[in-house]
């Protein structure tokens, strides 16, 4: 098997997609597609995906799916696009459900809004190996950012979405609902630093610290020794006290709302009214009570 990878940067998310082929068979996966979208104006886009979408093209590839290593905080969903134009399969990482479950009443869903995972094609479980025709995919848990992180390892590679970066940048963060420092660091630390040195990890974002040029690649071995957040010798409080310390000092995404609404849904944007139209709903202080004054309970 001649496995290829390659690489999509969206600046805006400083979001990484990849499409990963057997250049033999032209079968085909896309791990993290983004869907543009400008909080300012509402205005949607698929501009990112037509870049993505001329190489599948181009390559004369047979995409399967559309993998999702997590429902993204950060981005809008690219999987629906995928999945029309190509009939790709929308999977994720079966604890999708709890996330689903965490966010229906912060979003005031209905209850019609199903949360056992049935809006994806596949949810994947810990451990399985799946096919996307020659290429095999293992689906490893690695939960802590979010209950349904998911890395995917395919030969050498593995795809880690937001649970480890690059070693400049450390690891994702855990203050989301249902986020979890100790969680993270045993992904990281137990199974993810368990597999084999030379095995490449592509990240699921890069923020470019000190403005240095964009990178997306490290391996096992790099990270255990050099991670600015968890090394091989960090210790579990150690790492869970930076983690949270660090994780006091973030805002929250920009996009996060727009995303989780439309990203547990499997990248399905709301229904369409009577006249075509779409809206997002905008919980204020994420679903808590808020006066008609805009106070909240802790003002």
């Amino acid at each position: 098997m001649n496995t290829t990878i390659e690489h999509f940067f969206d600046p805006a998310t400083s979001t990484l997609t990849y499409l990963v082929y057997d250049a033999n068979s032209r079968d085909a996966i896309v791990i993290d597609p983004v869907l543009d979208f400008d909080p300012a104006s509402g205005r949607t886009s698929t501009e990112s995906l037509h870049a993505l979408e001329a190489r599948i093209r181009s390559r004369e590839l047979r995409l399967h799916y559309a993998l999702e290593t997590h429902a993204h905080a950060d981005h809008l969903s690219g999987a629906q696009y995928l999945r029309r134009l190509f009939g790709a399969k929308v999977a994720i990482g079966e604890q999708i459900r709890l996330v689903q479950q965490t966010f229906r009443p912060i979003f005031g869903l209905p209850e019609s809004f199903r949360v056992d995972g049935s809006q994806f094609d596949r949810l994947l479980e810990d451990g399985e190996t799946f096919h996307a025709g020659s290429l095999a995919i293992e689906v490893i848990a690695t939960p802590g950012h979010t209950p349904a992180c998911v890395s995917y390892k395919i030969g050498d590679a593995v795809f880690a979405g937001d649970a480890l970066f690059t070693d400049d940048s450390g690891t994702g963060r855990a203050d989301f609902p249902r986020g979890d420092a100790a969680a993270l660091y045993h992904s990281v630390h137990e199974r993810l630093y368990s597999l084999p040195g030379d095995t490449r990890v592509f990240v699921g974002h890069d923020y470019q610290p000190n403005g240095r040029a964009l990178a997306f690649q490290t391996t096992i071995a790099s990270a255990r020794q050099s991670n600015v957040q968890l090394r091989a010798e960090t210790t579990r409080d150690a790492y869970v006290k930076l983690r949270t310390e660090r994780d006091r000092t973030l805002s929250a995404p920009r996009l996060l709302l727009p995303s989780i609404q439309v990203n547990i849904d499997a990248g399905r944007l709301p229904k369409a009214d009577s006249e075509g139209r779409r809206f997002l709903r905008l919980p204020l202080n994420m679903g808590g009570t808020t006066g008609d004054d805009g106070s909240t309970a802790s003002s």
